[in-house]
């Protein structure tokens, strides 16, 4: 399914938090996309808006990724004006963009807290305990099998709206993360809730409660 455009009637809700589930989509696409929908919720032509999708196999380096940290074999790497390092996304990925007018856009670390909460709630929904990390975003578990990541955030603001956003892992190939150092950690490892529930999940499955959650983490920071 093609992204929506502003004139589109295919999202869920349209006050105060528009959501589309766009299918699987080309990176390079949806981050067209996402400027365009930036530019329109900038100039108030458009509600805020959270994407839902998931992407075709695809490393992306954000602004503070060293190249010692992109994979040797020469495999393509997109570089993106986001926060953080580099990661994967792939299948079995849910990534969401939420692209909103921040109610406090100079409070970045702020906004992504609120995100990381969000997804917490997600998690704990299917009997999973996560939490954050000090000094490293995103969601994670940490028990006597050490720290593992199931969630990574990088985020963009500009002219208080915000772009990109997070990915959780659902149940994706996780060993494409192995020809990586993802988001620059060196010494955790990286999950899934399939993994971690020990049963099959589907994205059809996670995405509603994904939905849940996001927005009410979303209105509450939203201007």
């Amino acid at each position: 399914m093609p992204l929506a455009s502003a004139s589109s009637d295919s999202q869920i809700s349209h006050a105060p938090l528009a959501i589309q589930r766009a299918g699987l989509i080309e990176y390079a696409t949806a981050l067209e996309t996402q400027r365009l929908i930036h530019k329109e919720v900038a100039e108030g032509v458009r509600p805020n808006t959270l994407l839902l999708l998931e992407h075709p196999s695809v490393y992306t380096a954000g602004k503070r990724t060293s190249e010692s940290e992109k994979p040797v074999d020469g495999t393509p790497v997109i570089n993106v004006d986001r926060g953080g390092k580099i990661t994967w996304h792939g299948p079995g990925q849910l990534v969401g963009y939420p692209i909103v007018k921040l109610a406090k856009p100079t409070e970045l670390v702020g906004f992504v807290r609120e995100i990381e909460a969000g997804l917490i709630r997600v998690c704990g929904e299917f009997g999973l305990e996560t939490q954050r990390v000090d000094g490293r975003s995103g969601v994670w578990i940490c028990d006597e099998k050490g720290e593992r990541k199931i969630a990574a955030i990088g985020i963009r603001v500009a002219t208080g709206v915000s772009m990109h956003g997070f990915a959780l892992n659902v149940n994706p190939d996780l060993t494409e993360f192995n020809r990586i150092i993802p988001c620059g950690i060196e010494d955790a490892s990286v999950t899934s809730l399939q993994q971690e529930l020990g049963r099959d999940i589907s994205i059809d499955e996670v995405a509603p409660v994904v939905e849940k959650y996001l927005y009410e983490t979303l209105v509450k920071v939203s201007a």
